[in-house]
């Protein structure tokens, strides 16, 4: 199985950098979005005029607006926001795409209300279709300069992971295989809310002590809630687990942390949304995740904290420090 071209549905950040990342290896690549001026942007000065202003993108990269121009692409990949997905997917399979193409997610979230994963939203849609994942610490401003980056590509289909781990392999991407693809997405999702709790920390000036123990029984919690949700203990080890735990927790270009950056300083979360003028993914994965979390009966603590402030108007000093004050109990419990 080889790749000849892509499609990317989405057009930011994520989308733009991979798009970037990848057209050395292919002929050509098709970014499809929805705004017309970013698509005419990028086919006229290969810039896109939106996002990852300054990255100039390579001559075989396009633009267009309309899903079903990703038809006829060896490889389709899901780069839009996870509450986009479904929608995607259904314009996709209305333009009768062949079986054989490869279908990527690198959306990092659960869905609204049915808790169900992307993957499993592209396998409800697209039952014959082979279906991967792509995540890890991989914030998009760095893939799209070359600077070095690891990421964790899960898929049951062997030829499918083979292809996709020899086509994302370059000096300064290096992608590893797993099947898991639970464990893979669940952490990619579950870490968005502790970003928000690090950044919330951060505003608040709790101090680096402080962070550090939230991070640390944050991946306690994850991996907790993550494996009574169907994911492998070993995948929150690695990339897609505390990897991307610790680069959204304390990096400048985590949109999660920046919200909650705004948040532990006093501002609404409508004013630290409104400001951060993109998606935070972590916003509506604290709802979907913490729905998921009391279906499955799981000690979620942290998350609890971060729901409490995002959709019930609880005090972020008095969220953090209740966490403080928890009763005290064994390291690994």
């Amino acid at each position: 199985m080889n790749f000849s071209s892509a499609a990317i549905i989405g057009s930011g950040s994520f989308g733009t950098a991979i798009a970037k990342l990848l057209a050395p290896k292919l002929n050509s690549v098709m970014l499809i979005g929805r705004d017309g001026e970013v698509a005419a942007s990028i086919n006229r000065e290969h810039r896109n005029s939106l996002y990852l202003k300054d990255i100039i993108l390579p001559e075989n990269v396009s633009a267009g607006t309309i899903t079903a121009l990703a038809v006829g692409h060896p490889l389709i990949i899901f780069a839009v926001p996870t509450a986009a997905t479904r929608s995607c997917a259904v314009e996709l399979a209305a333009a009768d795409l062949p079986v054989d193409a490869v279908l990527l997610s690198c959306a990092k979230g659960i869905e609204k209300g049915t808790g169900v994963r992307m993957s499993e939203i592209l396998r409800e849609v697209f039952p014959q279709n082979p279906i991967a994942v792509l995540s890890g610490p991989n914030h998009a401003e760095e893939i799209a300069i070359g600077q070095a980056t690891c990421a964790v590509i899960g898929s049951q289909d062997s030829m499918a992971a083979d292809a996709l781990q020899s086509l994302f392999t370059l000096s300064h991407f290096r992608p590893y295989r797993s099947t898991d693809l639970a464990g893979i997405e669940l952490g990619g999702a579950i870490k968005n809310i502790y970003a928000i709790a690090a950044g919330i920390s951060h505003g608040l000036g709790l101090g680096d002590n402080a962070v550090a123990a939230l991070v640390t029984r944050a991946l306690a919690e994850m991996s907790r809630l993550g494996t009574a949700l169907g994911g492998e203990v070993e995948t929150f080890a690695g990339l897609s687990g505390v990897g991307d735990l610790i680069v959204t927790c304390f990096s400048e270009h985590s949109r999660n942390h920046r919200v909650g950056l705004a948040l532990g300083q006093g501002k609404s979360l409508a004013e630290a949304t409104q400001a951060l003028g993109m998606v935070a993914e972590g916003v509506p994965n604290t709802l979907s995740i913490h729905q998921a979390a009391r279906r499955a009966c799981v000690r979620t603590p942290i998350i609890d904290a971060v729901y409490a402030i995002l959709y019930e108007g609880k005090s972020a000093q008095i969220a953090m420090m209740e966490l403080l004050s928890r009763d005290t109990r064994t390291e690994h419990e």
